[in-house]
């Protein structure tokens, strides 16, 4: 079942069931919808009803559906101050001569990638595609059923020909030892806690991987039966495979046993990076440190990519040269970020940051000072950075890494979502 609340007043009546009840056979044709956030507002009760009904039905199963009773002005009040979810349903009973008026203030607390959904009273031909025109993802005339509703999130979210929903971000280190894992490990945690967002963190190192170890998990089935069954892989397979690490964090974990080989040919992971990409809003993966035919293809292929590398000469090295070798993969890509990691460590010669950078000419996304003792008390209790120490200048870090991965620190800055349109499209008028 899906994850739902709500956010009704206290002395409602009941919600009443509605009265378009759904015929067997309606839905069966719709895929289920992958793990995203649905925030609905509604001022009618009977919108309530079909919101509450959309909450049980199996093809909601991995959304995250928060119900809300209020209109737009709710949500601008709810959204001033928290994150959006990828998906806004809103009622409204405005004119519409009203309703791009009414809709202006969201669009300065909404983000760039949230969907928004209308549900309004006039069936007005004109105002639809003047909606569509400007960034609304659709507009359905009330009163609307729960097949209705359902077709509108899927023909959003589902649609085969459609770019993939989720925001793939790879993780790797210049060297081995530069501690990218436990760095992927914290900014996944951070993301799925901070945005109250669907996460995948997924560990390619199918041999040595950690992530089962940093989470205290031992799940029996993980990314290897993703990558040696290529025939079965769906989103219903995949979700089998996931083991949940909190609320809105899934993993996807590596076997870390040595009964075979792992030799993979070329594509063998994009298979399971298309799925994971159609199936959250965010993965993380965790790309060992190496370079073979895999690693280059999965490289070319991610929305994001981070390189983590300690303060001495051979990352200095590796990382000019991974520099090199992904900007010739990815000429069209921004470069990859950087952290430098275990800064400060005692009586180890090391590169000072400014020396270290000064070759390179970039800025660093974070600089993370050695500690041992807190990193290394997250990793034996099996607990992220921000379990053990939330209010620390670690977890601050992860924090800030999380808000620019995700390209969410210029959002109060630079709104150019759908919704900011309108404001064009007022002015204009």
């Amino acid at each position: 079942m899906s994850t739902v609340s709500y956010d009704i007043p206290g002395g409602d009546e009941p919600l009443s069931g509605t009265e378009d009840k759904v015929t067997p056979g309606d839905l069966d044709h719709f895929r289920p919808l992958p793990r995203i956030s649905i925030h609905a507002f509604c001022i009618s009760d009977s919108l309530l009803a079909v919101m509450d009904d959309c909450s049980h039905d199996r093809r909601m199963t991995k959304a995250s559906l928060r119900i809300t009773q209020g209109g737009v002005s709710a949500a601008i009040n709810m959204f001033a101050a928290a994150p959006t979810p990828n998906l806004i349903i809103l009622e409204t009973d405005a004119r519409p001569q009203e309703l791009l008026v009414e809709l202006q203030p969201l669009a300065e607390v909404c983000d760039p990638s949230t969907r928004v959904v209308i549900i309004g009273r006039y069936n007005d031909i004109a105002l639809y595609r003047e909606l569509i025109r400007n960034g609304i993802s659709e507009y359905i005339v009330a009163p609307v059923s729960m097949v209705e509703v359902i077709s509108a999130i899927a023909g959003i979210f589902v649609d085969p020909d459609a770019e993939p929903l989720g925001r793939s971000i790879a993780f790797i280190g210049a060297k081995g030892g530069a501690g990218s894992s436990t760095i992927a490990h914290n900014a996944a945690f951070s993301i799925a806690s901070l945005f109250s967002s669907q996460t995948i963190l997924a560990d390619l190192d199918l041999p040595y991987g950690t992530a089962n170890i940093d989470f205290d998990q031992d799940p029996a089935q993980g990314i290897a039966e993703a990558v040696f069954a290529p025939e079965r892989l769906d989103e219903v397979f995949l979700d089998r495979l996931l083991t949940s690490c909190s609320q809105n964090l899934s993993l996807l974990a590596a076997p870390s046993i040595l009964d075979r080989a792992y030799d993979f040919e070329r594509g063998a992971f994009l298979p399971v990076l298309e799925v994971l990409q159609r199936s959250a809003p965010v993965t993380v993966l965790d790309v060992p440190h190496g370079w073979g035919d895999w690693t280059r293809a999965l490289l070319a292929e991610v929305d994001e990519i981070v390189l983590t590398a300690v303060p001495d000469l051979a990352n200095l090295r590796n990382v000019k040269n991974l520099l090199d070798a992904l900007k010739k993969l990815r000429p069209n890509d921004k470069p990859p970020h950087l952290i430098l990691n275990q800064v400060g460590m005692p009586k180890r010669p090391e590169i000072t940051p400014a020396d270290f950078l000064e070759p390179l000419e970039m800025t660093p996304l974070a600089i993370i000072p050695f500690d041992a003792q807190l990193f290394g008390n997250a990793a034996n209790s099996g607990r992220m950075i921000a379990e053990i120490d939330g209010k620390g200048p670690a977890a601050e870090s992860f924090s800030q890494i999380a808000h620019a991965i995700t390209g969410r620190t210029s959002i109060r800055k630079n709104r150019k979502n759908g919704l900011d349109r309108l404001l064009g499209l007022l002015g204009r008028g």
